[in-house]
């Protein structure tokens, strides 16, 4: 069986290979020659083989901008770290990434594209002022002015899957490693900038260090940014000149819903509210069962309902995202705080289902932190792990009202119609749709404030609902740009992509509103947001 998977893994790629070649020549037959400044891309931390699908909106949008006479610049990794983010082993950081790999499938991918490579050195001087640092003064380390620990922070808790960091060798290797990689990242991305003088950069995602490294250094020059992060919709992306991570959408105020949008915007929250969705390849939820029997008697003995519903390490460890608290942990342990002053109501809190994503657990879970805190002890206090699919949306049609610290699940209680009291900055912070106070001591007061109001559930006010369904709707249906005529699962590995067949004018401006809205972006400054009335032509 293992033989006939790993053929069958290899011919799904060759295949897959074959067609980003036919395209790749189609391309360099059809496209102009180029001409101005060049576009320089770079997305080292989206992949090491296989295409992703961050990787496959990037060469996309290499191969539709030659096809307007741009040059393209694709600054590419060949060994060119000592560790990277997805060649990390979490287990053991002394493994070398599998470059080899890598750089093969660089090859397969920008063939027939100009390709600015970049391998390893290492600084004797910079190693030997790293060399007895602890984690503190790693993380506050710089190097002739540039914060490399703390560009590379966000990287080291991804990978190890924990917001707080263990003071040992193996974390501070890996952390020395990264700032290393960072610097000799930044010394060879000036370079190519030097040569090269580009229009603009497009990097993946914006917060791995190597794609960190390179949008600073870029921004310093004055050379606009483009990062880019998976959209909302399946194969869709999102592009900003802002941070991807943190989805920067301006919905204009006089902007109000038709009752076709409503209707297309409801038909989506149906199938959500059902567990019938996906992000990035990932379904969250297998199954979604209703709450149990069980559930109802326990809830039958409290006088109100709150949910409390947490989210994953990397969202939740980002600067944009702790601006209440100093960590999604802190404002744990004062909803824990709240907890044991009001016995006579049920808190139910809600592991993020993706916490425990195989291969991607978190190794400082909540559930860890529900363990260490007794919560199983508490009469008042529901715990449900990851792994539980029961529906967080019974749940909220049940609560008095619900605290998150920065899921989406808070917008989705706002459309729902309940209040939202929010912990951390999220998307649908940019808009007023949730109780968002400024500071942790305004949070507990309001808090205190809703645990304390006679009646049942608290709604939430119109104009939340309403920015609520008028965010959502752009970020669905606007700034989620479909990529769906281009790429199909692999069927081989969860949220990686093959190209289907098309052909190159299929990546012209005037055949497709997505290439339309993402040269207007890198090009003319646009909004990369789609036309209103072109949302169903890719």
């Amino acid at each position: 069986m293992r033989v006939r998977s790993g053929l069958r893994r290899r011919w799904v790629h060759w295949d897959n290979d074959q067609r980003i070649m036919h395209i790749a020549r189609q391309v360099e037959a059809h496209a102009p020659p180029a001409f101005g400044s060049p576009v320089v891309m770079f997305n080292a931390s989206t992949r090491l083989t296989g295409l992703s699908l961050n990787a496959a909106f990037q060469l996309l949008t290499a191969w539709a901008l030659r096809l307007q006479g741009v040059p393209v610049v694709q600054f590419v990794c060949q060994a060119g770290m000592s560790r990277c983010v997805l060649g990390t082993d979490r287990d053991d950081p002394s493994i070398l990434p599998p470059c080899a790999d890598c750089k093969a499938q660089s090859r397969r991918l920008f063939t027939h594209l100009e390709v600015n490579g970049f391998r390893y050195r290492r600084d004797d001087h910079l190693a030997e002022a790293l060399a007895n640092l602890d984690l503190e003064h790693l993380t506050a380390f710089e190097w002739q002015g540039r914060p490399l620990g703390a560009l590379v922070l966000p990287s080291l808790r991804w990978i190890l899957r924990r917001h707080h960091l263990a003071d040992n060798e193996a974390t501070r290797k890996l952390y020395r490693e990264y700032i290393l990689s960072a610097w000799h990242v930044q010394r060879e991305f000036e370079d190519l900038l030097e040569r090269f003088s580009p229009r603009c950069v497009v990097v993946f995602n914006g917060m791995f260090y190597p794609e960190a490294v390179v949008r600073r250094t870029a921004q310093q020059r004055d050379i606009r940014v483009i990062s880019h992060e998976v959209g909302l919709q399946p194969y869709s992306a999102f592009f900003t000149a802002g941070e991807a991570t943190a989805y920067p959408i301006h919905v204009p105020e006089e902007f109000e819903l038709t009752n076709e949008q409503n209707a297309l915007l409801d038909d989506y929250l149906q199938q959500r509210f059902q567990g019938n969705f996906s992000m990035a390849g990932i379904r969250f939820w297998p199954e979604m069962r209703g709450l149990s029997a069980d559930f109802i008697a326990q809830a039958a003995r409290f006088r109100q309902i709150v949910p409390v519903f947490t989210n994953v390490i990397f969202d939740t460890s980002q600067g944009h995202a702790n601006t209440i608290f100093p960590h999604m942990f802190a404002w744990l342990d004062q909803a824990l705080e709240i907890v044991r002053e009001h016995p006579d109501t049920l808190f139910v809190f809600r592991a993020h289902p993706d916490e425990g994503r195989q291969g991607k657990e978190s190794r400082e879970s909540v559930r860890e932190w529900a363990d260490k805190r007794r919560l199983s002890e508490m009469p008042n206090v529901r715990f449900v792990d990851a792994g539980e699919y029961f529906s967080s949306y019974e749940l909220i049609e049940r609560a008095k009202f619900v605290m998150v610290y920065n899921s989406t699940i808070g917008l989705e209680a706002s459309l729902l119609g309940t209040a939202v009291l929010c912990g951390g900055r999220a998307r649908f912070t940019q808009l007023p749709t949730v109780y968002f106070p400024e500071t942790a001591d305004e949070y507990r007061r309001l808090a205190e404030e809703f645990l304390s109001r006679p009646g049942g559930k608290i709604e939430a006010p119109v104009e939340f609902r309403r920015n609520a369904r008028r965010f959502l709707y752009y970020q669905l249906f606007l700034a989620s740009l479909p990529f769906e005529r281009y790429l199909e699962e692999d069927g081989v590995w969860r949220g990686y992509v093959r190209l289907k067949p098309f052909d190159w004018e299929d990546l012209l401006p005037e055949r497709s509103a997505t290439m339309r809205a993402i040269l207007d972006g890198i090009l003319h400054g646009g909004n990369f947001l789609l036309e209103k009335k072109t949302r169903q032509a890719v």
